[in-house]
């Protein structure tokens, strides 16, 4: 199964499309866009001097949409399946209406029968979205592909293939017994923070500990409590148990709990295991008494904060008061999970007392046999015993200046991070695109390369205009489903997709260990933010990663606040620094 189009079901799509269902320039220009259009004709003109003609026009199209061409509900999604319809001999019509027909009318007229048809909701990868497209000759790929989820229990069950988890390296080992050694004491000894540099292991180190630790505890109907920023770290976590769990012999299931996002569940649900929860829902929980959150408060066994450097906002002084309060002021053990790199810069030293109290200081990290060499800059062990790649950073200065409005200006006062008002402004920059172009088309083929854009039409755009010049790529959003989403990221990891184009998505709880380049198209004013994307390219051999890893950013100058550098709070990270 495949996310992605091949060469030939491009060509053979645009073929249909132009020749058998005449769709015309001007209705292709509406589907695309003409303000994409114009950007595109302008920077592959420059970069090949292609020409967007009207077949050319309909090939970006295809590629843009990629396999969900047909699909939606929009009103030019419906145009399009209706002028294919009308096109389509009426024995064809006739056949597909008496399979799908409108059970709310009597309708015994071909020409009745189309309307129905291009009204009925489109399910990627169900039946209706697979017979209309078998009908209309496209190949089946542009049925799309159906979610994975499962609201409910189905006579149906998925079952993933069982994963062989790797043993832990010798100071993933010495970690956990520090950690073990610290759970098996009392009171406010039990507190630590684990200190690891992004991609050491921190959240498999913590899993395997704690499984081991609270096993008995789960049976006592206790929980591990599991708080995590994003649901893509959530998710993360999730992933990390369910491997761990299958891979060891405990004698009974554990039951794990979404809590956050849109998930929830009953009070009577409730019997111990893991809960995996984000701090703002847990927070708000708590602040309308929810019976839920009170009743896994006071029953925790123990709590693990995943980016513990957040651990000193008030969402988390509210749920420290409430968890001594539930248990009596004799608060279960608390781990934290924290990179190396930048830690210090990310928390301003009025936050510091909260952090101290809150995991006494017993920081767990790395023991090195000769301290002396590694103790200044600890990353020289990891890259030297080959856990992390050597990183070249690349700043790409644009020269180009954005001048911030005031409300931008506030936002990023406020916020800490560049408005969306602002990254969808340089999304729409044609000569700045056409700079990240060609310096894309540069990087050698067959390099696996994350690339972080501005938006989410930025990403689709980027990704479009590279498989148009031959460069196979892909982009994944928040809408992308579960399903297609896995499918995309397997060919990324294996090598078919060279570009991996995404806008907030990829940050955490993804892996592809293999990622030889990350490429930082947008403006970055957050330490940790930023940490997080450097995070997804740097695992080493290993841990099944790469030698080296190119870290590439766009850099342009910001009236007011000068050059973009943030990425020099992380110069420990970079062996070589080069700049274009």
């Amino acid at each position: 199964m495949r996310g992605t189009l091949s060469d030939e079901e491009i060509r053979l799509t645009v073929d249909l499309l132009i020749n058998k269902y005449e769709l015309s320039t001007k209705f292709l220009n509406k589907l695309f866009g003409r303000d994409l259009k114009e950007a595109s004709s302008r920077i592959l003109n420059e970069i090949e001097f292609i020409e967007v003609d009207k077949k050319n026009l309909c090939r970006l199209l295809v590629v843009k949409e990629g396999i969900n061409l047909f699909s939606g509900s929009s009103e030019n999604k419906r145009e399009l399946r209706r002028k294919i319809l009308e096109k389509m001999p009426d024995n064809t019509i006739i056949e597909l209406y008496n399979k799908y027909p409108d059970i709310n009318k009597n309708i015994s007229t071909v020409s009745y029968m189309r309307t129905p048809l291009v009204n009925r909701k489109w399910y990627s990868g169900k039946f209706w979205a697979v017979d209309f497209v078998t009908a209309a000759g496209f190949p089946k790929i542009f049925a799309g592909i159906g979610s994975s989820r499962q609201e409910t229990k189905s006579s149906v069950e998925l079952i993933e293939p069982k994963r062989k988890v790797p043993p832990l390296v010798e100071y993933q080992k010495n970690i956990k017994n520090k950690l073990l050694n610290i759970l098996n004491q009392e009171g406010d000894k039990t507190r630590c923070m684990i200190s690891l540099p992004t991609g050491g292991g921190k959240t498999r180190v913590a899993v395997e500990a704690f499984l081991d630790w609270m096993e008995a505890s789960f049976q006592e109907e206790k929980y591990l409590l599991w708080i995590a920023q994003s649901e893509e770290l959530c998710e993360q976590c999730i992933s990390c148990i369910e491997q761990m769990w299958r891979s060891r012999e405990f004698i009974l299931p554990l039951k794990i709990y979404r809590y956050f996002s849109k998930y929830d569940f009953k009070l009577e649900e409730l019997q111990g295991g893991v809960v995996v929860g984000s701090i703002n829902k847990i927070y708000k929980r708590i602040e309308s008494k929810d019976p839920v959150i009170l009743n896994i408060l006071s029953n925790t066994g123990a709590m693990i904060i995943d980016e513990a450097h957040r651990a000193s906002t008030m969402m988390y002084d509210v749920l420290f008061k409430e968890a001594n309060y539930l248990t009596n002021n004799k608060l279960f053990s608390v781990c934290g999970l924290s990179a190396t790199p930048g830690r210090n810069t990310i928390i301003s030293e009025n936050e510091v007392d909260k952090l101290v109290n809150r995991f006494q200081m017993n920081l767990i990290t790395p023991e090195f046999k000769d301290d002396s060499k590694y103790k200044e800059n600890p990353l020289e062990y990891f890259k030297e015993y080959k856990y992390l790649s050597k990183v070249n950073h690349i700043v790409f200065r644009s020269n180009i200046e954005y001048k911030l409005t005031e409300k931008e200006l506030k936002d990023l006062e406020d916020k800490k991070e560049y408005s969306p008002l602002f990254l969808k402004k340089i999304a729409k920059d044609t000569k700045r695109n056409t700079m990240i172009v060609k310096r894309l088309i540069k990087i050698k083929r067959g390099s696996p390369t994350l690339v972080y854009a501005c938006t989410v039409k930025h990403a689709k755009f980027l990704s479009t205009i590279l498989n148009v010049l031959g460069r196979r790529s892909a982009y994944i959003d928040s809408n992308t489903n579960k399903m297609e989403r896995r499918i995309i990221i397997k060919q990324f990891t294996e090598g078919h997709i060279e570009f991996l184009f995404n806008y907030g998505v990829l940050t955490t709880g993804f892996d592809a260990p293999k990622t030889r380049n990350i490429v930082i198209c947008r403006p970055i004013n957050s330490d940790i933010l930023y940490e997080q994307i450097v995070g997804r390219g740097i695992r080493g051999t290993r841990f099944g990663g790469t030698e080296e890893c190119d870290v590439i950013d766009f850099s342009d100058n910001i009236y007011h606040l000068g050059r973009q550098q943030t990425y020099m709070r992380f110069k420990n990270y970079w062996d070589k620094e080069n700049h274009e």
